[in-house]
């Protein structure tokens, strides 16, 4: 059992320490052993008699630890912003909460894309093996079949899709009702530092459906250095499950 010597932020807030546990004695810090690859967070609610005073030991079952290294991205670029943040709900759901990811949605995009480029290939061997203009019709058939599923592509992941980048399962814990689904989708418009992400739950069992969704400044998230800060977002994916949680107890 690894043990540490921490201090309390008088803020509350978490201080994070990278690959390294750390000890505090006659109010020096300094940096006493490699962990591995881990890097260590300070727990979301701090438990006041373990930070009472300088240089107690604090078990490591009780830190977070993330495998990962912190994201660092170019705060100027929108789609680095949103895929980050994307990513990390993504953590949130399936790591924390421990949903299981579904990627029906995503084969389904694959699988019209695939068919897609296999009428392209045919039609580049065909006119290989019979050349032009006796691979005409074949051609024609290829490049309109082509075109439209780049229609169906469209309109799937206009309609279906609707920005959507994880769908995650919740098992029945009898195993007997059909799995409970979580959505998650977000929207980051170009130029626009407002984030807004949505949570639909979908009841297995019932097919109700509840959404709850967030909008805030990608400022609230992320550093001067474009580093993400997970201690500041985890919370708010967190609150949009709890209230939808809360609003099934209700029902």
């Amino acid at each position: 059992m690894l043990k540490v010597y921490v201090r309390r932020t008088d803020d509350g807030r978490r201080t994070r320490y990278d690959n390294c546990s750390l000890e505090l004695r006659s109010g020096e810090l300094k940096t006493t052993i490699l962990v591995g690859d881990h890097d260590f967070f300070f727990p979301t609610k701090f438990n006041e008699n373990l930070f009472s005073g300088s240089g107690e030991e604090v078990e490591y079952g009780q830190w977070q630890s993330i495998e990962e290294k912190p994201v660092k991205i170019d705060k100027w670029d929108s789609a680095a912003l949103k895929n980050a943040l994307d990513d990390a709900s993504k953590k949130v759901m399936v790591d924390n909460f421990g949903f299981q990811e579904s990627h029906s949605l995503m084969d389904m995009r694959l699988a019209i894309c695939t068919i897609a480029v296999g009428f392209s290939l045919f039609a580049l061997l065909w006119d290989y093996l019979n050349p032009f203009p006796e691979s005409r019709p074949i051609l024609i058939i290829c490049v309109l079949s082509y075109f439209v599923l780049m229609g169906v592509l469209t309109v799937y992941t206009t309609y279906i899709e609707k920005g959507i980048f994880l769908v995650a399962l919740q098992k029945d814990e009898a195993g007997i009702d059909p799995d409970n689904k979580w959505e998650l989708s977000s929207i980051l418009k170009k130029y626009d530092e407002q984030y807004n992400l949505k949570m639909t739950y979908i009841d297995g069992k019932t097919r109700i459906t509840r959404s709850q969704e967030v909008t805030k400044s990608v400022a609230e998230f992320f550093d001067e250095n474009g580093t993400l800060c997970m201690d500041l977002f985890e919370p708010e994916v967190r609150m949009l499950q709890g209230r939808i949680a809360a609003e099934g107890k209700k029902e």
